[in-house]
């Protein structure tokens, strides 16, 4: 059973760093893909980095240098450090898991969301 709870949003100042993290309380199904998202009132919710099980990432290209997403395996635990921030990074950040699957690169579609963390540049 996967359930997935994030953690680490907060309150930043432009120009600082935060990293958001993300734990799967479950078993991982191999392969997997997982995802972070992220989500401003009024807006839809955009796709931002994705890692698969073999620690391959893709970015989307507002968060390319800027963001990292990596993972500790043996702890289910998926992590988004975010540096230069600016308000409009301002959202509710989500990950997201797909098990099972090797379709990760631009992969739109995940079976497991977690509650969201909030993050807020000012």
């Amino acid at each position: 059973h996967v359930q997935l709870v994030e953690s680490g949003g907060g309150s930043k100042q432009a120009g600082d760093s935060l990293r958001l993290s993300c734990t799967d309380s479950g078993y991982m199904h191999i392969p997997y893909c997982v995802g972070w998202y992220r989500q401003s009132p009024g807006k839809e919710r955009e796709g931002l980095a994705f890692i698969d099980n073999d620690g391959g990432t893709t970015y989307v290209d507002s968060v390319k240098g800027r963001f990292t997403i990596s993972k500790e395996h043996r702890k289910n635990t998926f992590f988004l450090q975010m540096n230069s921030l600016n308000p409009e990074d301002t959202a509710t950040y989500y990950c997201a898991e797909e098990p099972n699957t090797y379709v990760c690169t631009g992969r739109r579609e995940f079976t497991y969301w977690g509650q969201g963390t909030q993050v807020t540049v000012s």
